[in-house]
């Protein structure tokens, strides 16, 4: 199957020199009284019909017929929302949003819905701590190419470390994870993490400044987790706030996005709002064993181990929770080029830069993932323009933005909401993973395959 037509560089910059006054926002001004203008971004509409953005109504069909097939032959539950052109195609759910209690199924399976919350894993690291840094990139208050220990001064080699590097490291290095650290040091199991255990957030990231590198940095290209609960505490240092207390205010409350939270349970909401993950806590179904860990089925609060139980929830890396409808809003902001209704969160500029392709790795933006070769097939489909960029979280969601075509895609399962395939290997493979919706591709492939240019 053949790609859009496109090339990279070219696709780049001729979106980049859209500004958003020309080509995403129109200008009002009152001449008789001489206020000053306000800017105006495009906001969501619901397409009458499919085919008004380019869309046939039969072949998105499939992408539910695809969906439907699966959670009939066992695929927990899914949502999905498409937008292009400023106008939401679809929005669906499928499934549903909780099937057991432990390994018990429930006599009645909890229905999904469009307004269920999803655990949106490390997509965290994208509509939080990138949408915070993006804002303060171009508000000035961060320089991307500055060290990190400009904003956190005691980040800094010691005599002890064997690989030296913090004295040097960039924010811009940690953006492009190529800052040397371990992908999961584990902070939350003394077995791993050693003297580095921490059950406490302000412990851990302290900790966080402590662990030790791996490699020198800028020298490999290492996917961390570490990376983005750094760059949360940057957050929190440049702003004097939690990250969740800053981008909930700052960022989703002036869009009116209401269920987009860190810790929803602490905030109004019930566990049947959500959709469940695994089984049996964070016990690989009893196979894995660490202080205070959870053996009951989660539903409402966020898997991750590092961010529930040595972040308080509330992390760069993992933690947030929201829903298609938020989502679709937040994806065009990036379409819009910064900005929806009257809210400017960001610049174009500062969205190019930070999707712009790593030197050493094409697929790797400041933070987002790129369509940058075919090794991303997996997660953009065979069709996606070469500028496509977007993000994947463990727990099984997906992000896909894709500039050229001005069309976007979320795509949020449960599919961790399933036994173990092998248990007895302590397998991290789960039931749900095994199919197509929880791999990405195919229902990003029907999606793509539905536009009538295609």
């Amino acid at each position: 199957m053949k790609k859009w037509t496109s090339c990279a560089l070219s696709s780049v910059l001729a979106f980049s020199l859209l500004a958003p006054s020309a080509s995403f926002a129109q200008t009002n001004a009152n001449p008789a009284d001489h206020k000053p203008a306000v800017t105006q971004y495009p906001m969501l509409t619901k397409a009458k019909k499919p085919e008004e953005v380019g869309f046939s109504s039969e072949k998105l069909e499939k992408v539910d017929q695809l969906i439907e097939k699966e959670v009939a032959a066992g695929f927990p539950g899914a949502a999905l929302i498409v937008i292009k052109d400023g106008k939401i195609v679809k929005n669906e759910s499928y499934g549903y949003k909780q099937k057991f209690v432990g390994h018990t199924p429930l006599k009645k399976f909890l229905k999904m819905e469009n307004d269920t919350l999803f655990d949106l894993a490390s997509n965290t690291k994208m509509y939080a701590a990138n949408f915070a840094l993006q804002k303060l990139a171009s508000e000035g208050k961060l320089d991307i190419h500055a060290k990190v220990q400009q904003y956190i001064p005691e980040f800094k080699d010691t005599e002890a470390d064997v690989i030296k590097g913090k004295d040097t490291m960039r924010i811009i290095d940690v953006l492009h994870h190529t800052a040397g650290f371990k992908p999961d040091p584990q902070y939350h199991n003394p077995k791993v993490s050693k003297e580095l255990y921490s059950q406490e957030r302000e412990k851990t990231i302290a900790f966080i400044n402590k662990t030790p590198l791996t490699y020198e940095p800028g020298t490999q290209n290492v996917y961390s987790d570490v990376d983005y609960m750094l760059l949360g505490a940057i957050v929190e240092k440049i702003t004097g706030q939690k990250l969740d207390t800053y981008v909930e205010n700052e960022l989703y409350k002036p869009l009116n996005l209401k269920n987009t939270k860190f810790n929803p349970l602490q905030k109004g909401f019930k566990p049947k709002d959500a959709a469940a993950t695994e089984l049996l806590g964070n016990t690989r179904d009893g196979v894995i064993d660490f202080p205070n860990i959870r053996t009951y089925t989660l539903q409402g609060e966020v898997h991750d181990e590092k961010a529930y139980y040595s972040m308080g929830g509330v992390s760069g890396h993992a933690g947030l929770f929201s829903t298609t409808s938020d989502l679709a809003v937040l994806l065009q902001v990036m379409l819009n080029g910064g900005g929806y209704g009257k809210h400017s969160l960001f610049d174009q500029e500062t969205i190019n830069e930070f999707v712009a392709p790593s030197d050493m790795n094409p697929t790797y933006g400041l933070g987002w993932r790129r369509n940058g070769d075919a090794s991303m097939e997996w997660m953009f489909s065979a069709y996606a323009s070469d500028s496509a960029y977007g993000h994947t979280g463990w727990t099984g969601t997906v992000t896909i933005i894709d500039p050229e075509i001005d069309l976007g895609i979320v795509l949020l399962t449960n599919k961790k909401h399933s036994p173990l395939v092998n248990p007895a290997a302590n397998s991290n493979q789960f039931f749900g993973d095994l199919f197509k919706t929880g791999s990405y591709g195919s229902v990003v492939s029907a999606v793509y395959e539905a536009l009538e240019s295609n």
